[in-house]
Order: structure tokens, then sequence, then C-alpha cells
């Protein structure tokens, strides 16, 4: 390495004012250079954390002082320090102090947000708190509202259980109810007034999704409706959750995705009238599921579904799709829909004609127009006969999802499935909520073969099925496990629907519960058991909640 040095030359001293001027502060700047990496250098082993640091680095970081604390970093480093945390974790740390709340609810950490709220008193701060720093710039805000535990259970042990029903244990108990549904139903009605309040002036919000499943259903109607009057006798929190509704899509200028499922009226028939036709024209995905709209009245007509040409995902109430629908979508100015979701509710069913509904020649075109399109189905509480008219042959039907509470499943039904929707069936849920678990329908009573294994047998893309309710005996079981194998990724069935043979019972030198879950584990190629616990599964205990979402994912999966 060579080294140049350059010697100055002796001056006058009245030569040297002016360079030394120039001289004293070139230096500063290089000590200040010298300074500050210093002090970076010291920040960086600060931050590295590294356990067992000596004296040298403790006395190398006080020369940096206060420069070296976590609090001294740029708001954008802190910002982008952040962004790598989970939604909760970034919620905790925004705790810690000011500057980090600051930075930590910054648009850019929050495209989107997904809230699953049980309906109570204790969560409306923190739903108040998150809305009020997110929801003026969000973009993506997807809320879900549930009653906790579903207030089903009445009264409890504890909630006047033991008084006799002859001196007035029946009144207790439905008081109880009643006052628990009316601060159900307060809270709910705050909780959707905040969401809306904070997002009416949010013109970014591309997709915006609610789900409300706190309705319980009874024979004379639905428990929500009947306190609703009761909570808000005069309409006026209705009404104004309505015309915040309908100024969320006004105001709207990137809207593309808007889902809204059992919220009860949030919806009227009126709403989407509210949409410009630039933003209606843009959007592609609607799914609008109410079945509280009382008569005949719809949430969409077809008039106004023409306007929503870029459509690709659509989910409606199935006595809402109407034949006029199906022809609109297959106009030559429509996009091809590519996933159709379709509630069928023996409420709507009661109260709507099933005549308007499309034939196979209307399902035909729908699928001609789009080679890819796939229907996803649920049935609640339908009848045998009703469901006979509604699965036309055409149909590209890739799920369905049954859930009964007084109309069971026949095996007619089920043999009919796999016989028209072997070519695209993946999904088959079969649920039935008795309260007598020793009355088990058996759908193979009366028939040579099992429909089960008959739909294992013929869907060949079967991936998922589950049973709760009806009897599915231990051999057949075994089959469909062997007939799908690997392919079945997804086989969940409760324990006290599988039934054993007089035959397996009686051999003694075998387990028949051990020998069902070795055979079905070696055919399906994965450890298998039943489900001990319906409450773990979300798709037994909350129907509802969980056709919405895995509607969602359907619709998303384009």
């Amino acid at each position: 390495m060579l080294l140049f040095l350059s010697v100055p030359q002796p001056r006058p001293p009245g030569a040297r004012t002016r360079a030394g001027a120039a001289r004293v502060p070139r230096w500063r700047r290089q000590r200040l250079r010298l300074q500050q990496l210093r002090r970076l250098r010291g920040l960086l082993r600060g931050l590295r954390g590294r356990p067992g640091a000596g004296r040298r680095r403790r006395g190398r970081m006080a020369l940096c002082g206060q420069a070296a604390g976590a609090a001294s970093l740029p708001s954008e480093l802190i910002v982008h320090i952040f962004s790598f945390l989970p939604a909760p974790d970034r919620l905790r740390a925004s705790a810690s102090c000011s500057h980090w709340r600051e930075c930590l609810f910054y648009p850019a950490l929050w495209p989107q947000l997904r809230i699953c709220l049980r309906v109570s008193p204790a969560e409306q701060p923190r739903l108040e708190f998150l809305m009020r720093k997110c929801g003026w710039f969000v973009r993506e805000l997807r809320v879900e509202f549930a009653a906790e535990n579903y207030l089903s259970g009445g009264g409890g042990p504890g909630d006047g259980g033991g008084a006799d029903p002859g001196t007035g244990g029946e009144e207790v108990e439905a008081l109880q109810l009643s006052t628990r549904w009316l601060e159900v139903l307060r809270t709910y009605l705050e909780l959707v007034l905040c969401v809306l309040v904070s997002i009416r002036n949010n013109r970014n919000l591309q997709k915006f999704s609610l789900f409300g499943d706190i309705s319980v259903l009874q024979q004379q109607g639905s428990l929500s409706n009947t306190y609703l009057s009761k909570v808000d006798p005069d309409g006026k929190k209705i009404k104004q959750i309505q015309q915040l509704f309908e100024e969320i899509l006004s105001n709207s200028r990137q809207l593309k995705w808007l889902s809204c499922g059992f919220m009860l009226e949030i919806v009227t028939p009126t709403s989407l009238s509210s949409l410009s036709n630039s933003i209606a024209n843009t959007m592609e995905h609607l799914s609008l599921l109410d079945n509280n709209i009382p008569g005949n009245s719809t949430l969409i007509t077809t008039v106004e579904l023409e306007r929503f040409v870029n459509l690709r995902s659509l989910a409606l109430d199935f006595c809402d799709f109407t034949a006029e629908m199906a022809r609109v979508l297959t106009d030559s100015n429509h996009v091809p829909l590519q996933r159709l979701s379709l509630l069928v509710h023996n409420v709507s069913v009661m109260h709507k004609s099933l005549d308007n509904m499309p034939n196979d020649e209307h399902w035909k075109a729908l699928s001609r127009k789009s080679t890819s399109l796939r229907v996803y189905i649920m049935a609640f509480d339908i009848k045998s006969e009703d469901m006979l008219k509604i699965l036309k042959p055409s149909i590209p039907l890739e799920r369905i999802h049954f859930d009964s509470y007084i109309t069971c499943v026949s095996g007619a039904i089920v043999d009919l499935i796999s016989r028209q929707y072997d070519k695209f069936l993946t999904h088959f849920i079969l649920m039935n909520d008795v309260i007598d678990t020793s009355g088990f329908p058996d759908l193979s009573d009366n028939r040579n073969e099992d429909p089960l294994v008959l739909l294992a047998w013929r869907c060949t893309k079967l991936s998922l099925l589950a049973i709760h309710g009806y009897t599915v005996w231990a051999h057949n079981l075994i089959a469909i496990a062997r007939l799908r194998g690997s392919d079945l990724k997804v086989l969940e069935v409760t324990e006290e629907s599988i039934d054993f043979d007089q035959g397996e019972l009686a051999d003694q030198d075998v387990d028949p519960v051990h020998n069902l879950i070795e055979q079905v584990s070696l055919g399906l190629g994965q450890p298998w058991h039943a489900v001990m616990d319906i409450e773990s599964l979300s798709v037994f205990t909350e129907p509802n909640r969980h056709f919405y979402r895995e509607m969602q994912s359907f619709s998303e999966d384009i």
C-alpha cells in the first residue's frame, strides 16, 4: 500500500487566516460524522441484544446517550418493524407508549381488519377503540357478530330450571330468557351502529362483509324478531342502521366485494339502489343472505342485477334466484359467473314460491356461459319433495350442506345427488340436530346398498364428508374410507352416529371400536378418530357461521 503525505509549506501568519478559517469547519464536520457513526454502531449493537455484553460494550453504549433507546427510532422504521407482527400483537404493542400507538395505527399496517365479536357489553369499548383508529382508512373489513352460546339454553341449572313448572317455573324461565335476549339485541344494535358510523366516510373500502348469527329459530318464528320490537319499538335504531348502510354504499368509490348475511334487516330491497352505476359495474362479489325479509319481497331484483355486469360470484336466497336472473347472467354483456352460493331455508320456502326458480335449460345455459361455474347449496329443514324440485340435473353442484331440526334427509335424495353430481361434488355435509339420540334415521333402510357408500363410490372428487344425527354402520364407514382413500381429506363422523352389527359386537376376540379406528385409518392413509365432542366443530354447532365462512372462501377461490 502506498501512502502519500502532503507537507504544507510554511506561510506567513497573515496568509493563514482565510485558509485556517475554512479548515476548521471541515474538521468539525469530520468529527461530527465520526460521532454519528459511533452512535449508529452502538445503537445497532443495542438492538442486537447479545447476551454477555461486557463493560467495554456498555461503555460504548453509554457514549450514545439517550439516542440508543428504541423510542428514538424514526417512525418509518417502527412501522416497518411492526409490519411483521400479527394483528393481536400489534394491538398489545400499542399499549406501550403514545409514540408506538401512533405508529402502530399507520394505515399501511391495517389494509384488512377481521373481527369476530360476541354480542356482549364488554366488547363495545374495544370495538369502539379499534374502529375509531382504523375505520376511516381500512380497505377490507370483515365483522362477525354472534350471541354468546346462542342463549338457546333458556334457564339452565342455575337459572331457575329447578322451579316446579306447576308453580310458575316455566314463567320464570321465559322471563329470564326474555331479559337476556333484550340485553343481547340492545347490545347488538349498538355494536352495529359503532361499525357503520366509523366507516361511513371511508372511500377506500374495497371489501365489506357483515355477519350476524344471533337468531334462534322456534316454531312460531324467530326469537330475535320477537324481541326486536321491544328493544326498538318505534324502529328508530333499525332505520338509522339502514340509512348508514345506504350512506356507506353511496360514498364508496372502490367497493368490489359486498357481503351481508343474517343481519336482521340491515339490508332492505332498496339498499342496492344507493350504489352508483360505476361501482355496480365493477362489483365482483355480491352476497345478500337474510331469511327474515317478510312476505314475498327480495333483496335484489332482476333489473338491479343487470347493473352488476362484472359479477364473478353471487350468494342469494334460493327463492330470490329466479329464472329471469339466470337469463340476465347468461347475457353477452356479463362476465361469466364462476361461484354461486344458494341458501334454501324452510322459512323462505313457506313464504315464497319455487315456481320461478331456474329450470334445467337455464342451468345448461349458465354452464355453457362459464365452464368453471360451481354451485354451493345450504339446505335448512327442506322437505324431500322440495329438494327433488330444486336439484336439477345440470346444476354444477360442488358443495352441499344439509342441516335439519325437524325434517330429515331421505336416502333417495343422497342417492340422487351421487348420481347427478358425481363429476363435481367435493363437499357433502349431513347434519340432523335431534334430541333423542336413540332415534337416528338410517339411510340404508329398505336398500341393498347404503347411499353414503354409493356416494363415496360415484363421486370421485369427494374430499370432505361430515355426518351427525344419521346412523352410519361401522362396516359402511370402513368401505367409504377404502373407496376414497387419501383423496378424502376430511371425514368427520360423531361417535353417537356410529353403530355396529350384532355380529361385530358378539365377537369377543376383536374390539369393534379399535378395529373400526384401525381400518378407517388404514383406508384413509392417516390417523382417524370419531368426533367425541360435537361442540369442538363449528360445522355441527354453528351451521350458519360455518356456511357463511365456507361461502366466503368458496367465492374467494376463483
